[in-house]
């Protein structure tokens, strides 16, 4: 595992980090950060890493077993994860030589909430 800090994930205190983008814009440093996230997660293999770790039994799964379904290599993968870890939505801890990988829910929240548009009603036809 890398020994560098963590980056923060906004809002980790149970609060989400923003309101909906269709209620108020972002400011600079909620934008930065969740653009991070969205960046991490615009990689095919990155989603695809994230679903397989949330979908896990038990919400956790090894790096062992995270390989078998991509054809890319395994140092490939590692780097995904990184790059999942780095952007604040996976966590991670080391148990012998393998290391497990679970998904953050705050993170997966505050995606949630960005994006939630609130309900319209159907508009009648002019």
């Amino acid at each position: 595992m890398s020994k560098q800090p963590a980056l923060p994930v906004l809002g980790q205190d149970g609060d989400v980090c923003c309101a909906p983008l269709v209620r108020e814009p972002l400011g600079e440093d909620a934008a930065a950060g969740l653009s991070r996230m969205f960046k991490a997660l615009s990689d095919p293999v990155r989603l695809r890493l994230l679903s397989l770790i949330a979908s896990h039994e038990g919400g956790e799964a090894c790096v062992c077993d995270l390989t078998g379904p991509f054809d890319v290599s395994q140092p490939t993968i590692s780097h995904h994860l990184k790059v999942l870890r780095e952007a604040g939505l996976v966590g991670t801890e080391r148990r012998g030589t393998w290391v497990y990988y679970w998904v953050l829910p705050d993170a997966l929240a505050q995606l949630s909430a960005l994006l939630r548009a609130p309900a319209v009603s159907a508009k009648a036809p002019v």
